[in-house]
């Protein structure tokens, strides 16, 4: 070997120890095209200057609990950030379980940001709390603001989209899903500017105030790379037509109602509209829908993936209808309006289906006779082998059906069966729900998130613990014997990351059992369980990194905790806690 060669050989090793081999610019260039979140964490962890390379390149940052970390250390960390995705609240919050004011308030991370991230352009909010005063300083201190999104938000009204559509002038995105708002009027939607037409997204489904249709139909018109528009039950299906004529470019529609009278000239004008959006793959909405009106879809659904009818009453022989019409559809969301019957359709129409979810209509009628059963889920199974995502809301199931459906369905990742009446068993057999859920855990391998539901003993809890190697959140309600189940768990799911637990009977060897576990994840969740605040002390003990937040009423330290929250963070306490939240 030549003494160059040597040479050269030895700088590359020199290179190798001291840190990477590539040019700082060559390095961040290569680093800006990797999008996955948990790669660009395992990059950061080669050397010091790949460290550094993906600091400095990391334009984008996902934070999936808002009191892991503060504002402060996510600047320090990433200097150039310019679009955030925050989640604040327990996903729990859903469901009423987490006390109004609990806290995930944006405002401090915003004065933060404006101070660093004056080129921030993109915010992805979900349940976090967001004040009209919030939404008016976002919209005043980013001078290149271009895409909002609030998803299940509180705190706000009307008043703050205004000034959203006010002050940013280069808006893209502005995306309103399922949050409590203050629906004041649907004024706001004039406040847009004459001079915006760089709106893409535009979603206001949620709202429920009469908006200015003119004002409306002038942004749509005038903003010719709109590719999503979702609008509210008040727009009715001329003035959808209007839309869809000045928006054939359109990829996701969200429809208003769909029931008001028309003539037949204005009902052909519709189909016609329909038939132009060639490039429609989404489409959501179809508010009290009808079997005429229904037929002027047709024409658009041959390249429909997605169809979310999870607000359309609909019956199974219309669905059945309007799906005959949809040959590539991936995802289906509907209402258990629709049947067995209708998931029979499902069955037959749909062998490219991936996802469904069959959301309860009345999930709180006592005694329904209509609905879903597992009649409904073994046909989907039979006809739709690529399915991987379920969500399943029902009132009956038994353990041989859901064996034959993972069976049939082997490569589910996401299974949440949700049988509504607390504690019920196969309804056939009269026996725990055990053996459907260790049929999940033992076929599936692939599975990541689980919900079980049903009367429910430790055995399921020893099935997950043995087999679901590859779970990362899992939803309990209802379920369990003893401790034991919860240990299990612990003990076996080494890529657990969510753990959520309601009304089940586990104390404080279940909550204990996790100690070697918790700094690994992103959080626990356990309400109306017999956990004490003595064992929540001897948590907050033995791992003083973790933040062990109890709500409860009062009392001792035997005194049950009504709810216990606990949460890896880097950034210690959080300093807004209510009175009523206990830090320990």
């Amino acid at each position: 070997m030549s003494s160059k060669r040597k040479k050269e050989l030895g700088d590359l090793d020199e290179s190798k120890r001291a840190g990477s081999i590539f040019p700082d610019e060559v390095l961040e260039r290569v680093l800006s095209l990797v999008k996955s979140h948990k790669d660009r964490s395992s990059v950061s962890l080669v050397c010091k200057d790949w460290f550094n390379a993906e600091r400095w390149s990391r334009t984008h940052v996902f934070i999936g609990n808002c009191y892991s970390v503060s504002p402060e250390i996510v600047i320090r960390r990433f200097p150039n950030i310019r679009s955030v995705t925050l989640k604040g609240k327990p996903r729990f919050s859903d469901f009423n379980l987490v006390p109004p004011n609990w806290g995930a308030d944006i405002h401090s991370w915003l004065v933060s940001f404006a101070s660093r991230y004056p080129i921030l352009e993109e915010l992805r909010l979900k349940r976090m709390t967001v004040t009209d005063e919030s939404l008016e300083f976002l919209a005043r201190s980013f001078p290149n603001f271009k895409a909002l999104s609030l998803m299940s938000c509180d705190g706000f009204s009307t008043d703050g989209l205004a000034a959203i559509a006010t002050h940013c002038k280069n808006l893209t995105d502005l995306d309103i899903l399922e949050n409590d708002i203050y629906d004041k009027s649907g004024s706001w939607l004039s406040c847009f500017p004459d001079t915006l037409k760089s709106l893409e997204v535009l979603n206001f489904a949620s709202l429920n105030s009469d908006v200015s249709f003119e004002a409306l139909e002038k942004l749509v018109k005038r903003c010719k790379s709109l590719k999503v528009l979702k609008v509210n039950r008040n727009i009715n299906l001329e003035q959808l037509q209007r839309l869809l004529v000045h928006a054939p470019q359109l990829t996701e529609l969200g429809t208003g109602s769909f029931s008001q009278e028309i003539t037949l000239r204005q009902y052909y004008d519709l189909e016609h509209a329909f038939k132009n959006c060639n490039n429609l793959h989404t489409l959501s909405g179809l508010l009290e829908s009808t079997v005429l009106y229904l037929q002027v879809l047709f024409p658009a659904c041959a390249n429909l993936t997605f169809l979310n009818l999870s607000y359309a009453t609909l019956h199974g022989g219309e669905l059945a209808g309007l799906l005959s019409h949809c040959p590539v559809l991936r995802r289906l969301w509907v209402l258990d309006t629709v049947e067995d019957k209708g998931l029979k359709a499902v069955g037959l129409s749909c062998p490219l289906l991936e996802e469904l979810r069959v959301f309860p209509a009345d999930p709180y009628a006592d005694n329904l006779v209509h609905g879903v059963t597992e009649s409904g889920f073994l046909a989907v199974s039979y006809g739709c082998r690529k399915l991987h995502y379920i969500l399943y809301f029902c009132r009956q199931m038994t353990n041989e059906a859901v064996a034959t459906i993972v069976q049939n369905c082997p490569d589910f990742t996401h299974f949440r069966l949700c049988i509504m009446n607390p504690c019920q068993p196969d309804y056939l057999t009269k026996q725990p729900m055990d053996e459907a859920f260790g049929a999940v855990v033992k076929t599936c391998s692939k599975l990541r998130r689980l919900a079980i539901s049903g009367l429910l003993t430790d055995l399921t809890f020893e099935y997950i613990g043995k087999y679901a190697k590859n779970l990362e959140t899992l939803s309990v309600a209802f379920a369990g014997t003893s401790d034991w189940g919860m240990q299990c768990v612990m003990s076996g799911c080494p890529k657990l990351r969510k753990l959520e637990i309601r009304d089940s009977p586990f104390g404080n060897a279940a909550l204990l059992s996790g100690l070697e576990r918790y700094e690994s994840m992103r959080s626990l969740w356990m309400s109306a369980c017999k956990v004490t605040m003595n064992g929540c002390r001897v948590l907050a003990k033995q791992v003083p990194r973790l933040n062990v937040e109890v709500i409860k009423a009062g009392g001792g330290d035997e005194c049950e905790a009504e709810s216990v929250y606990v949460y890896r963070s880097v950034a210690g306490r959080r300093r807004d806690a209510p009175s009523f939240v206990l830090t320990l």
